[in-house]
């Protein structure tokens, strides 16, 4: 037994130096950009978050069963993993007491001759097997050669993925083979349980010795190959997703932006010493560790990609190919930058490298040429559909906003049509460039009146109606305005308006990535709530929701903020509003994906319809954290759709399956891009006249004031 002994622990040497070359290889690539800082004080400080994380989606693979075939197959491939550390315990302890003593039947202390353990080796092997087989029909049945870009495998490194399911094949058929041939020798720990083991060791050849040593080295020797495998390729996600989701924002990637830094440092734009040409990320060595992370992490899955509004239109933009593009050039690049990072030269790093090669490492991420191409860039609605699927946490918007952030601010390269939308936020304070004094207009068509705040928010009024650009200036969501403002009055909600004095609150300009004018928008409102004396805040568009919510936070700004709906279904069940008038209609509802995935918004809305009398509610295929965007996020309201069908007429098809009377949804740019898309139908004839889009606030005032 001695000759194993010596093998195996010879093979184990090799290739632990191998994978410890490729770790530290690693490290020091994802080191070479500017650090995060903020990644690690935020895990410690949210400690008891990070720990249910790990055991929720790590352990638990919580967003791995959403999909659920794949999803079970994952879990018991992943529980192997673990619980057959305790066989290689094993294995690992029979070679050494058998070049000791001659008698390989070491055993766990404590635990291992247990029936129970045995019972669960075997199980989860088989449940691996099975697990193997599921993963074979499910690539075989989403082949790319056949769904083409239906396939969320399309673009996936499809070679690696069937090697290491091979490579796994061979690791679970030799540990049956081992455990079977040492208990048809008598040096198997358990004498019950292993209901695989022990009746294959009945029919293998009894007190074969070579047959034993052979197997237990195959079995040894394919792990370790099995290793070396996947530090070098994407099954990588092993080792670093639970990195990754430590590391992760909680409760994920989605609501607020990332904050802007330069080094680790929050940017602030009034330094004197701020670099402009560091704003944002233009090459691949400005990556953080964190972004490496990412990279490092992707299993190629693709459900961000099935699940993305642009790519399900025939647009460019696949959230797996831009993280695995950028992975793939800075594996290219990976010495040189490495080499430079060292305060070497690149022609250090290989004298003989060609200049293409060299030319690789000036490639800038963003470009015709570049690694991700512009129409790539330009098509993410910032919908989260990608960072909600990912079940490693990558967050994908935060790589997209920082490539963004350096095209606008440092290349000034952006769709020309978001330019209008840029001026008007600068010299209007609102994307449409119409005069602050019509942002009152719409209380003169009330039969109310409606306090506006002059300086201090009066003493008696609990909440400030952030009624936001398009709540004030554009017409359809101006119904949504007027009926927040009625059944607010009805219920006796004492509230008031910032009328000239509100300015948008900056989400299409950091959405397109111009972080300087969103800073300058933000500051000026947190200047003026703060001066009012503003505590609370209902808005009735999820996109001011969510920045007033998540983003003012970062600059100082911090309200209780609530979304019209969230306030209208709590004043319905306090009975302050009683829907009573039946409203006889089918009704499918759109989730707003800055409302529903972004703030997890999904209940109040349907609870609102279901009080409603005579309202008959039909999802959606997409809906709540699978809904498809309108296509309006990410400054896309802003920008014209050129590639593919558009994002909005796709939404209304969906919605047009349910035979609707009327499609109900709580966000105006959702309204204005759903209604767009049904009067284009209208026109061609594919929907019926009657048909409408209304939020849920304008279904719930017909209810309430037609009772009185």
């Amino acid at each position: 037994m001695l000759w194993v002994a010596i093998i195996g622990l010879v093979m184990t040497v090799l290739a632990v130096a191998v994978a410890g070359r490729r770790a530290l290889f690693l490290f020091k690539l994802a080191t070479v950009g500017p650090p995060a800082p903020e990644r690690i004080e935020y895990a410690k400080a949210n400690a008891g978050a990070e720990l249910k994380a790990q055991l929720v989606e790590v352990f638990g693979q919580k967003k791995l069963l959403k999909w659920t075939p794949s999803g079970v197959a994952h879990f018991f491939v992943m529980w192997a993993f673990f619980i057959l550390l305790t066989v290689y315990i094993e294995a690992y302890g029979a070679i050494i007491q058998g070049a000791i003593t001659g008698k390989p039947d070491f055993h766990i202390p404590l635990v291992g001759t247990w029936p129970i353990l045995g019972f669960l080796q075997d199980f989860i092997a088989v449940a691996c097997l099975l697990g193997l087989v599921a993963f074979a029909v499910i690539r075989i049945k989403n082949s790319p050669k056949t769904l083409g870009r239906k396939s969320r495998f399309s673009g996936s490194h499809l070679g690696g993925a069937w090697l290491v399911l091979f490579m796994i094949f061979n690791i679970i058929w030799t540990l049956f083979l081992a455990r079977g041939a040492a208990s048809a020798n008598g040096n198997f720990p358990y004498s019950a349980g292993a209901f695989v083991s022990i009746p294959l060791g009945d029919v293998l050849p009894q007190n074969n010795t070579l047959l034993e040593e052979i197997a237990l080295l195959l079995h040894i020797g394919f792990m370790l190959v099995f290793l070396i495998i996947v530090v070098h390729s994407k099954h990588l996600h092993i080792f670093t997703a639970p990195l990754n989701v430590l590391f992760s924002r909680r409760p994920d990637g989605l609501g607020a932006a990332s904050e802007l830094r330069i080094d680790g440092k929050l940017v602030n734009f009034e330094d004197e010493d701020l670099d402009p040409e560091r704003l944002g990320r233009g090459k691949i060595a400005d990556t953080t560790w964190k972004g490496f992370l990412d990279f490092y992490s992707c299993t190629e899955c693709g459900r961000c990609q099935s699940q993305c509004p642009a790519w399900n239109t025939d647009k460019p933009l696949s959230p797996k190919m831009l993280i695995l593009d950028q992975r793939d050039h800075a594996f290219k690049v990976a010495p040189y930058m490495m080499a430079a990072a060292g305060g070497g030269s690149t022609a250090e790093a290989n004298p003989h490298a060609d200049t293409d090669v060299l030319a690789l490492l000036e490639k800038p991420l963003v470009g015709e040429e570049g690694v991700i191409h512009p129409d790539v860039l330009w098509a993410c609605t910032n919908c989260g559909a990608c960072v909600e699927q990912c079940p490693v946490d990558i967050e994908h918007i935060d790589h997209i906003l920082d490539m963004r952030r350096y095209q606008v601010m440092v290349e000034s390269s952006f769709p020309s049509e978001a330019g209008v939308m840029v001026k008007n936020l600068e010299n209007k304070g609102n994307p449409w460039g119409m005069s602050e004094m019509k942002r009152a207009d719409w209380i003169e068509e009330l039969d109310f009146e409606v306090e506006v705040v002059d300086e201090k928010m009066p003493e008696d009024t609990e909440y400030l109606f952030w009624v936001g650009c398009a709540g004030a200036l554009e017409d359809r969501a101006k119904k949504t305005t007027k009926a927040v403002a009625e059944l607010l009055h009805i219920a006796g909600v004492k509230f008031a308006v910032l009328g000239p004095m509100e300015a948008c609150t900056g989400d299409p300009a950091r959405r397109l990535g111009m972080e300087y004018l969103f800073n300058m928008l933000a500051q000026q409102n947190i200047e003026t709530l703060n001066e009012a004396g503003v505590k609370k805040i209902v808005a009735t568009c999820p996109h001011c929701f969510n920045t007033l919510a998540n983003e003012y936070p970062q600059l100082g700004g911090t309200y209780e903020v609530v979304h019209h709906t969230q306030l209208l279904s709590k004043l319905v069940d306090e009975g302050l509003l009683t829907p009573i008038t039946p409203i006889e209609e089918k009704i499918t509802y759109h989730d707003p994906c800055f409302l529903g995935r972004h703030n997890k918004v999904y209940s109040q809305p349907r609870d609102i319809m279901s009080k409603v009398p005579g309202v008959q509610t039909q999802e959606m295929h997409r809906h709540k954290d699978r809904g498809f965007c309108c296509g309006a996020g990410g400054a896309r309201m802003w920008m014209e759709e050129r590639i593919g069908k558009r994002i909005n007429t796709e939404r209304v098809d969906e919605a047009l399956t349910t035979n609707p009377d009327t499609v109900s949804t709580a966000c105006p740019f959702c309204m204005v891009m759903l209604g767009d898309a049904i009067n284009e139908k209208k026109n061609n004839g594919e929907a019926k006249e009657s048909l409408e889009v209304v939020d849920v606030a304008q279904l719930l005032i017909k209810s309430v004031k037609g009772a009185s």
